[in-house]
């Protein structure tokens, strides 16, 4: 494990993953905003429709995102949104888009109702995966004919949405994964616990959907963004490390245009 002890100023250099490093975390999300802009506007113009997956986790794209959206009238029209992922209660339900944990909830207060009416997407643009029907998102991304960006960020086990860490699966056995409820690592729940419930794990919910694995590194593009201190071994590790169902993220080594943005407090040595 080496790559822990590569330093700020070599992050990057021979890495199987390209890594962008930044300032701070305000540039992280700045350029993936822009990430979403750009194309956005590059589909539009040519009359093509945008298909995203998107994270809640990084969220900061999401303000610059929707400014840029409002103040260049930048139509949404022919874009779908389709989310990552979403907690569950113990039964598979959703938990309640009331909830401050609700993704769902999220996104509609902090993306859709501020965006200007006139230039947002219709509802059945914007999905999230069905724990009911979780083949229908693997189903509506074959429809549409792909992902063009999926967006993201990496989990303390590598995980990517709530793609956990397996021990038991090759990396092509996990890499052939589809949409799916599953029940949340221990670490997962406790790094969540952190920044969601000051701390309260067993007030975390044990169960979640998420979009396969498969859907992700089926997009034409991967832009993930990280900037906690504990994102420096995380960072390391996808990038360096080995392609393995342990550390889910490493499998965007064999990525074609996959990139990691990362600010200068993630880009910094472990130990």
């Amino acid at each position: 494990m080496d790559y822990y002890r590569i330093s700020a100023q070599d992050l990057g250099k021979d890495a199987k993953i390209p890594v962008v490093k930044l300032g701070d975390s305000g540039e992280v999300f700045y350029e993936i905003a822009m990430e979403m802009i750009n194309t956005i506007k590059a589909h539009n113009e040519k009359g093509e429709k945008t298909v995203f997956i998107c994270p809640v986790g990084p969220v900061g794209q999401y303000p610059v995102f929707v400014r840029l959206v409002n103040r260049d009238r930048i139509s949404l029209k022919h874009c779908w949104f389709i989310n990552m992922d979403e907690y569950l209660n113990d039964d598979d339900t959703y938990i309640s888009k009331d909830s401050p944990l609700s993704f769902r909830g999220f996104m509609e207060r902090t993306v859709y109702t501020q965006v200007d009416p006139e230039l947002l997407m219709p509802p059945e643009q914007r999905i999230f995966p069905d724990p009911a029907d979780p083949g229908k998102v693997d189903r509506l991304i074959e429809e549409l004919g792909g992902v063009d960006i999926a967006f993201g960020g990496i989990g303390i086990n590598g995980h990517l949405a709530f793609n956990e860490s397996r021990e038991d699966m090759t990396a092509e056995q996990f890499a052939a994964q589809g949409t799916r409820a599953l029940s949340l690592n221990p670490e997962t729940r406790t790094a969540n616990a952190i920044g969601d419930r000051c701390g309260a794990i067993d007030a975390m919910p044990s169960r979640a959907v998420t979009i396969g694995i498969k859907q992700i590194l089926g997009a034409r593009k991967v832009r993930l963004g990280v900037f906690r201190e504990w994102h420096r071994s995380v960072v390391r590790q996808a990038a360096y490390g080995e392609v393995t169902a342990h550390f889910p993220a490493s499998l965007l080594q064999n990525h074609p245009d996959a990139i990691i943005f990362t600010n200068a407090l993630a880009a910094g040595q472990p130990f």
